[in-house]
């Protein structure tokens, strides 16, 4: 019966070669698996990088366009938060500040240009640009509607002072 249960030395062997090159190939699995890791690590840290910088310029270029028209650009609140209901407006400022008013009176304001609020600056993005164009575009027939008027009122004011200073000379 002893001899029934026992291994055979070449078995024995044979099964801690086997365990070993077992713990060989998952200790190797592990390394490549840890050192994949560290890259993908690397390349967040790139492309972190990278995308703060694209943050920033955006909200620079943003704040140089908004700036001189001294303007807000609505926000959908579908486009925020589970809380679309109980918001009642939002508004994108010219620093890259979503003020939010609720309901309720509570008003929030977010600085999206903090790494946190990514995701909800990319969501505003998309939903203000076609605004700004539609805004740029109301701002400048706003101008042109000025020019028109004051070239018309300057004309009949010079042909007036031109008349005066005829009568004037006399």
């Amino acid at each position: 019966m002893n001899q029934e249960t026992s291994t055979p030395p070449e078995v024995g062997k044979i099964l801690i070669e086997e365990a070993t090159k077992e713990a060989e190939e998952s200790l190797q699995e592990l390394a490549e698996s840890l050192k994949s890791v560290q890259e993908d690590i690397g390349q967040i840290c790139e492309l972190a990088s990278e995308e703060k910088n694209f943050v920033a310029a955006f909200l620079e270029s943003l704040l140089k366009i908004m700036h001189p028209l001294n303007a807000t650009i609505p926000v959908s609140p579908s486009v925020l938060s589970g809380d679309a209901e109980r918001i009642i407006q939002a508004t994108l400022d010219p620093t890259g500040t979503l003020i939010t008013l609720y309901k309720d009176g509570k008003m929030e304001l977010k600085d999206l240009s903090e790494e946190i609020n990514r995701d909800l600056l990319v969501s505003v993005i998309r939903d203000t640009m076609p605004k700004f164009k539609q805004f740029t575009s109301a701002y400048r027939q706003k101008i042109e509607n000025r020019i028109k008027f004051l070239s018309a009122v300057t004309k009949e004011l010079q042909k007036i002072s031109k008349a005066f200073s005829t009568l004037l000379a006399k």
